[in-house]
């Protein structure tokens, strides 16, 4: 077998149909500005299977795929996935000074608490939901939590099921929490650390799901959706059916939390606004 050249070209015909392929199967708009990042992370995936050129591959894809196993793993390689434990912290300020106060006095019969973090990535977002919960919810009452954890990227999600982190990403994380919610270890090669306490994995389940789907698996409402920093990478159409997605499946008074470079305002939707990037469900 002729061994792989790291600088095989991808011809911009050929790219196109790769950035159609991510288009439809994920919703993920590709320009042009793309190309050489998609290239060189295609290339990851063209050694594994051995192949030696882009066109192979992409005749792997389209035509000898059948169980959709391989575009699971293209679409982990071109993700993206950038996240830290309280990014944003304002939002989960007024998650815990603003939304759960009103969540708590509108489920105190129920005791039910049910968030979504929708585009988690290696899981920090939702670990950091899960602390902000336990510390602010009222302890006198035995509420019933979970956090939906989802991501397109199986890798991310592996990672994220495993909740260990290095010393440097736990560093946003105050030292309390740290303390309270995280055990301090070693890792194989002797490095510092932190796995997440059973308490905080016990309350969220990590699974696979494609926004694009055109129906969501959730039987009931969620309280609280999280989808940050995931948007700006859809076109202006595949926002606007999304968030409309998710208007469906909040609580009457639930609350939609959207990264600080994403906003509504040019999209139709029911959604009501309170502060940039943080928008309710009204009844």
């Amino acid at each position: 077998m002729e061994p792989i050249i790291n600088n095989i070209d991808l011809p911009e015909r050929l790219y196109l149909k790769f950035a159609k392929l991510v288009y439809d199967s994920a919703g993920i708009a590709l320009g042009n500005a793309k190309r050489e990042l998609v290239r060189s992370r295609l290339m990851k995936r063209l050694r594994a299977l051995q192949v030696t050129t882009y066109e192979e591959y992409y005749e792997i894809l389209a035509h000898h795929d059948g169980d959709g196993s391989e575009l699971v793993m293209m679409l982990d390689a071109i993700s993206t996935n950038k996240t830290d434990f309280f990014r944003e912290n304002q939002h989960f300020q007024f998650l815990s000074e603003t939304a759960l106060p009103a969540i708590m006095t509108r489920n105190r019969t129920t005791r039910r608490i049910r968030v979504w973090s929708a585009g988690c990535s290696s899981g920090e977002e939702p670990y950091t939901l899960a602390m902000v919960l336990r510390e602010h919810l009222d302890r006198s009452v035995n509420w019933d939590i979970k956090i939906l954890a989802t991501d397109i990227s199986t890798k991310v999600l592996q990672f994220a099921h495993e909740g260990i982190y290095e010393e440097e990403k736990v560093k946003p994380v105050p030292v309390q929490y740290r303390t309270a919610y995280f055990d301090k270890g070693k890792n194989a090669r002797g490095q510092v650390v932190y796995r997440a306490k059973p308490e905080l994995r016990n309350l969220i389940t990590f699974r696979r799901l494609n926004l694009m789907n055109a129906t969501f698996p959730f039987s009931g409402a969620f309280d609280v959706i999280f989808c940050r920093n995931v948007m700006i990478y859809f076109d202006k159409g595949t926002q606007e059916t999304l968030v409309n997605k998710y208007y469906k499946h909040l609580a009457s008074g639930g609350y939609l939390f959207i990264g600080h470079s994403e906003s509504l305002n040019s999209l139709k939707t029911p959604f009501q606004f309170v502060k940039p990037t943080i928008y309710v469900r009204n009844s």
